[in-house]
């Protein structure tokens, strides 16, 4: 356990808990909007008011990072000891569109408090998450007495997570020397429900790509031609059918190469959390669970890679009839990635077995998307238990272990740095992520204050063994 007193921490977090919820929600009427280009000032204007804000807590270097895109903030924040590890949060300032009309109570970026939670966009994904770091390093000096946290501490907090990270690799390359660190930790994820706090262990990745083929040079008519040239539509759906097998796994040669299979260790884990499954049916708005036979649908959306069809199309989609052969047909696929898995490797895999189903007579273009990697901490990683015991003191209940099925760009800065990622978050499902009246429940939020509080201290001890 590290040397920061528990119930001083709590003592000081309560006591800065208004003005902390002041200092939110100002940063919340900026509607940092980083997918809609009128909204470009505003997302430079969250950028320096995240900057003056980091300053005032205490960090002394404190950069606006531009990229082709939105900007970064990056702060720095040694600590008084020279050997001690050195710590990168992760988080951004972004956030998805909102409007009134779009369901919302009240205005999305008038941030309300009503029944123990604030309502707002950005209120959970991703600027209270990202705000509780300043309240938490400031409790963690008070609680210790130290003028400088026990590790070495940096923040990246990006612009365009909201828009797919375009430019946050190249940032991270660029800055590579700066951002030098033993862990990561992100700031953007969530805990399992108000109940059960947990440690998400590692994200999957992604590859998207869209497939074309072209048969005639123009729609012609089906009874003229039909059963005697090959349809583009028939030919895709051919394609889509093919993709998985009897089981429900990837059929492509090669997809699953280097995959990491799950451990029974992992597995148990898996099972101690309070799943439903008719409770999650009806999140997922489903009549039933499906996918890869011989794994429970957690292990499927956590650990598992996947192919799914997005959008397919093709020939004469109005009203009524029109008997033609369509001159070309398009799928739209997303992969979800699970370590071990090289998302170059698999774009590959998917063009040669592309290429190989494509009949005479037919052409084909296919496009990928910029790949995101996936990225899993191991279980007995030092820093993992770090980020456990800090939040199990939080928290004072026993920490679980999940995952998560989506992807974000943690495992960019695993690949430039080469440092461990740990995901520390403290938002629920509830709290309506990209949806209408996005919140933040307060007493997690305030946790998650605690949780760094504990945190700073606690890889100190741990890194420090390893570093």
């Amino acid at each position: 356990m590290s040397d920061t007193p528990d119930s001083a921490v709590r003592t000081y977090t309560e006591q800065h808990r208004a003005a902390f919820l002041d200092d939110l929600a100002a940063w919340l009427r900026i509607p940092s909007v980083s997918a809609q280009p009128e909204h470009d000032e505003d997302v430079r204007r969250s950028a320096a008011w995240l900057s003056a804000k980091l300053a005032e807590t205490g960090f002394p270097v404190t950069e606006i990072w531009e990229t082709p895109g939105a900007p970064a903030v990056f702060a720095e924040w040694p600590s008084e000891d020279p050997d001690a590890p050195t710590v990168l949060v992760y988080g951004h300032h972004d956030v998805q569109p909102a409007a009134r009309e779009d369901g919302w109570v009240t205005d999305p970026f008038e941030p309300v408090i009503r029944d123990g939670r604030m309502y707002g966009r950005g209120a959970a994904d991703d600027k209270g998450q990202v705000f509780f770091h300043t309240l938490g390093v400031r409790a963690h000096l008070a609680a210790t007495g130290r003028a400088a946290p026990a590790v070495h501490l940096k923040l990246l907090i990006e612009g365009e997570e909201e828009s797919g990270s375009p430019n946050f690799r190249a940032l991270a390359e660029a800055h590579a020397a700066r951002l030098a660190a033993d862990a990561v930790i992100v700031s953007d994820t969530g805990m399992w429900d108000e109940d059960t706090p947990t440690v998400c262990t590692g994200m999957r990745g992604l590859a998207e790509c869209e497939i074309e083929l072209y048969g005639p040079a123009q729609d012609i008519h089906s009874g003229s031609f039909g059963g005697a040239v090959p349809n583009p539509a028939t030919e895709i759906a051919r394609l889509v059918a093919a993709l998985h097998d009897e089981d429900g796994r990837v059929a492509i040669p090669g997809f699953h190469d280097g995959v990491a299979e799950l451990t029974d260790a992992e597995r148990a884990l898996f099972a101690e959390l309070p799943f439903d499954e008719e409770t999650w049916l009806r999140t997922a708005k489903s009549r039933a669970a499906s996918g890869e036979a011989g794994y429970s649908t957690l292990e499927r959306v956590w650990a598992r890679p996947t192919a799914e069809v997005n959008g397919i199309g093709g020939g004469y989609q109005g009203a009524g009839s029109k008997t033609v052969i369509p001159s070309s047909a398009l799928v739209k696929i997303s992969f979800r990635l699970v370590d071990g898995q090289d998302p170059d490797h698999v774009q590959e895999a998917v063009r040669t077995w592309v290429e190989a189903r494509v009949p005479a007579g037919v052409r084909h273009r296919i496009a990928f998307q910029p790949a995101t990697r996936p990225c899993l901490t191991p279980l007995d990683h030092p820093a993992l238990q770090a980020v456990a015991r800090a939040m199990g003191r939080a928290f004072g209940k026993k920490i679980l272990f999940t995952r998560e099925g989506g992807s974000g760009p943690a495992a960019d800065l695993r690949d430039v740095l080469g440092a461990p990622v740990l995901f520390l978050g403290i938002s629920v499902p509830s709290d309506g992520w990209h949806a209408p009246n996005e919140k933040v429940e307060l007493d997690l939020l305030l946790k998650g204050v605690e949780t760094t509080a504990y945190l700073w201290g606690e890889l100190a001890q741990s890194l420090r063994r390893t570093h």
